[in-house]
């Protein structure tokens, strides 16, 4: 894969909203460790294997199991994650892919149960924001890290 823009580079003041956004969005309350499993579920399901490289290091440095990781694309079937993470994933995948999910009441229930007001308003927040990067990244065709371990 050849990349097509070091978007960074390029436009980086224009980034610079997306990148305070982050910001704002981990101070929110949000547990750190959904931030990361919806980051990388989203990034999953986009097949962004820049963000996914990113934040498997990211859940890696955060104590994260590699079994979580690893079975996350299958949290559907796993024990391993909570009620309150379960809630989150749903919702991530519902607004991921909401053209063909239309974000179902179901999934906004889920969430409800296990969200306040502004939570559900920051995870949103946040899924739209790694959603945006995926696009920027794959459009861009930015490359992952090769580092060999």
């Amino acid at each position: 894969m050849t990349e097509r823009l070091n978007y960074f580079a390029a436009a980086g003041d224009l980034l610079k909203p997306m990148l305070d956004q982050e910001e704002v969005l981990k101070a929110s309350g949000l547990d750190i460790t959904i931030i990361e499993l919806v980051k990388l579920r989203a990034s999953q399901i986009n097949g962004c294997a820049f963000c996914i490289h990113m934040h498997t290091h990211d859940m890696r440095k955060m104590g994260e199991s590699e079994d979580r990781m690893h079975l996350l694309a299958a949290w559907r079937e796993s024990s391993l994650y909570s009620p309150k993470e379960r809630a989150a994933l749903g919702w991530t995948e519902a607004l991921t892919r909401v053209a063909d999910t239309h974000a179902p009441d179901a999934d906004y229930a889920a969430v409800a149960e296990h969200f306040s007001a502004r939570e559900q308003v920051a995870l949103t927040l946040m899924i739209g924001a790694i959603n945006a990067w995926n696009r920027i990244a794959i459009g861009f065709r930015t490359p992952h890290p090769t580092e060999v371990k």
